[in-house]
């Protein structure tokens, strides 16, 4: 076992050990709150903003499996209740700062069983019968400090068809809020963003097309709404010290994120009156990992007293299922690698210093968006995927079943380790929303309409997709080990079929004290631009200029720019450009 690894396992037991008992995606996933769906959260979601790199995106949704046609009592937010985003900037797993949203109900007829007595034209049409409104309050710590954001903020209404709400897009534009200081705000109904076979999951693990990573999989979540609550915020926001960071290795440059529900207690109506019934940060934990006896317990308690689940994570029953019902060999308890993935964060990714294990969303905000975009994330290289924060399209599904068979491992717990080859296949057959996520803000899609909608889309059939082999693995997560290190892209090969196409490949071998190589092919005798960026923009190395044969090439980088000084820590991206072509991938040097 790694040092390192050795260390966290044992601190995270000794946690286990003095921690006190205190009163995640997520659908329905304990026996309490599944009776409760208006506090039930669902899901949560943390990266950068893909059209603002210098804002974070923080995404909750409650209420699972809202059916569009289910009125006349349409769904809607608890009134009794504080929906909450907590935020952790310093990796002590206590609340430095959370964001809280209290709605009201509004009746204008109540001598009327409809919603809506006629088409709603507007956000303050008078034939628009029941609504919602709600303020958005910044508290420092769990309630110190308030300082109200926005008030009396309208909740559009649901989506229920042709006649009631004919125009719905336009309409819901009017409560996309921009308010004082850079912040955005949504608060409403919108198409659940998960995606997941359901039926075949919790059918013993039953993957349709065996072992899941080729398609045919249903999502049973197609068709179906949630309420949701999205926050823009400015990422100095929400640092310990003010600051937008652009160094990856800045201690500020580390969150910590997750949603909850409190309730109210009494008859209170301040936070600190209230009492949790739900949490989330880290997605599946809480539905997967956790047994049924501490399901209840874990929605009530913070994470800073996390360390009293750390058995559950450090030999999870998940593991042993995969075993026993498709025979993949899995790696041995203690698993270091789940406490990295799940607990603590990645080390030379989203790791805070001295940080203290607990499940929520980690998020390192210097690295940004490149449009380079896999929905395995940082297991193929994309560096600001999940399990570096969350965003709508990243296959948490699939990432997490192949974590757990192992795929990491060698690179925390056992480098002699070899996982089983079906390991970095599993998947549960389904690939992505069933409709388009908006490429800005709230970035959820649409509602569902009432009228009509489909439920369970099938995920066409498609080739093999896997994720790096072990040996890919250890060279992708160890990015913190040594001098020199780098963490490079890789990619996910579907069809042998482009030896003669243009392409750029990953940086290797890695860790690389030496440098790194980068292959890249031509599909013909060309003009050609290697070169190293920064993330400024600005060109750091020229690795290649002139002209070129037709077929693959490879070119070394000492880590060191033009002057022949070596770079600093820090993402980097190295661009390949032809007359006729060009591709970009990134890497995050650690020096």
């Amino acid at each position: 076992m790694h040092k390192t690894c050795r260390r966290l396992t044992l601190t995270l037991l000794g946690l286990a050990a003095a921690g006190t008992v205190a009163q995640a995606s997520s659908h329905r996933e304990a026996p309490a709150i599944s009776q409760d769906p208006s506090g039930d959260n669902t899901d949560t979601y943390f990266f950068v903003s893909p059209n603002n790199p210098d804002n974070v995106v923080l995404v909750g949704c409650w209420w699972p499996l809202e059916e569009p046609s289910g009125g006349p009592n349409w769904y809607r937010f608890g009134e009794d209740m504080d929906y909450v985003f907590n935020i952790d900037n310093d990796g002590d797993s206590r609340e430095d700062l959370t964001f809280s949203f209290r709605f009201h109900d509004r009746i204008q007829n109540p001598n009327t069983f409809l919603y809506a007595t006629n088409t709603i034209d507007a956000l303050d049409d008078p034939d628009w019968n029941f609504r919602q409104s709600y303020d958005v309050v910044r508290w420092v710590g769990a309630f110190g400090k308030a300082t109200e954001l926005g008030t009396d903020l309208v909740v559009p209404p649901v989506n229920i068809g042709p006649r009631t709400t004919p125009n719905y897009d336009s309409l819901v534009e009017g409560a996309f809020y921009s308010l004082d200081d850079g912040v955005r705000v949504f608060a409403g109904q919108r198409d659940d963003p998960f995606f997941v076979d359901l039926g075949g999951v919790f059918d013993l693990l039953g993957f349709r097309t065996i072992p899941g990573n080729v398609g045919d999989g249903v999502d049973n979540l197609a068709g179906f709404n949630c309420q949701a609550i999205v926050l823009e915020v400015p990422i100095s926001m929400l640092t310990k010290d003010g600051s937008n960071p652009m160094d990856p290795d800045d201690p500020a440059a580390i969150i910590g994120m997750w949603a909850s529900t409190r309730r109210d207690s009494n008859d209170g109506r301040a936070l600190s009156r209230t009492k949790q019934i739900s949490r989330l940060g880290m997605p599946l934990v809480n539905e997967v990992v956790l047994p049924l006896g501490q399901k209840d317990r874990f929605n009530a308690s913070r994470p800073f007293n996390d360390a009293q689940f750390a058995s559950y994570v450090l030999d999870p029953e998940l593991a042993r299922a995969i075993n026993a019902l498709y025979g993949v060999s899995v790696p041995p308890a203690p698993r270091c690698d789940l406490v990295a993935a799940f607990l603590t964060g990645i080390p030379g990714l989203n790791q805070p210093p001295d940080v203290r294990p607990a499940e929520m969303i980690r998020l390192n905000v210097t690295i940004k968006p490149d449009g380079e975009d896999s929905r395995f994330g940082v297991l193929a290289g994309d560096l600001d995927g999940f399990p570096n924060g969350r965003r709508l399209f990243d296959d948490v599904v699939d990432i997490e079943e192949r974590v757990v068979a192992g795929v990491i491992y060698p690179a925390f717990c056992d480098p002699s380790y070899v996982p089983d080859p079906l390991a970095a296949q599993l998947g549960d057959g389904v690939d992505r929303n069933d409709v388009d996520f908006r490429a800005d803000f709230p970035y959820l899609a649409s509602p569902h309409q009432g009228w009509d909608h489909d439920h369970q889309r099938i995920e066409p059939s498609h080739p093999p997709m896997a994720t790096p082999p072990a040996h890919d693995m250890e060279t992708l997560l160890s990015g913190a080990v040594s001098r020199g290190d780098t963490w490079g892209p890789r990619d996910v090969a579907s069809d042998a079929s482009t030896a003669l196409a243009f392409g750029l490949g990953a940086s290797s071998p890695n860790p690389a004290p030496a440098g790194s190589k980068i292959s890249f092919q031509l599909p013909q005798t060309t003009a050609v631009s290697l070169a190293i960026f920064d993330v400024g923009g600005r060109k750091v190395r020229t690795l290649v200029e002139g002209t070129l044969d037709a077929g693959a090439h490879t070119a070394s980088w000492d880590g060191k720019d033009d002057a022949g000084r070596s770079v600093e820590s820090g993402v980097y991206l190295y661009k390949l450009s032809t007359p006729e072509s060009s591709a970009q991938r990134k890497l995050v040097v650690m020096q």
